[in-house]
């Protein structure tokens, strides 16, 4: 069955770096988008970025433009959220998500499949 499992997280100073992971099973990941979200508490899931695979095409939060790049290995069937300048606004539970269409959205209710999470925290 469909499976995303999200790694990569943990605690690290404001201006840190931090590459996440979304490991894919179950689909090959050549053929379909993943979107990266995050939710911080008390905040509504927000989106991050996604990858379409129809052309490769990126998209960003305005929040992260510039600090972010999304990448994917379809070889590895993963997906890869590199993250630098952190911020301590950055803090949240990050989840990667798919809904086996080739084109991405920054829309999370167009995502039927999502993994566990894995947290962030950006603090000194």
């Amino acid at each position: 069955q469909v499976q995303l499992v999200e790694s990569g997280g943990g605690l690290v100073q404001p201006g840190g770096s931090l590459r996440l992971s979304c490991a894919a099973s179950g689909f090959t990941l050549d053929y379909y988008a993943i979107g990266w979200f995050r939710q911080a508490p008390g905040k509504e899931r927000e989106g991050v970025s996604c990858i379409s695979s129809s052309d490769g095409s990126t998209y960003y939060a305005d929040s992260v433009k510039g600090r972010f790049t999304i990448s994917r290995d379809n070889a590895k069937n993963t997906v890869y959220l590199q993250m630098n300048s952190l911020k301590p606004e950055d803090t949240a539970v990050y989840y990667c998500a798919t809904d086996l269409d080739p084109i991405a959205t920054m829309n999370e209710e167009g995502y039927d499949y999502w993994g566990q999470g894995t947290q962030v925290t950006v603090s000194s």
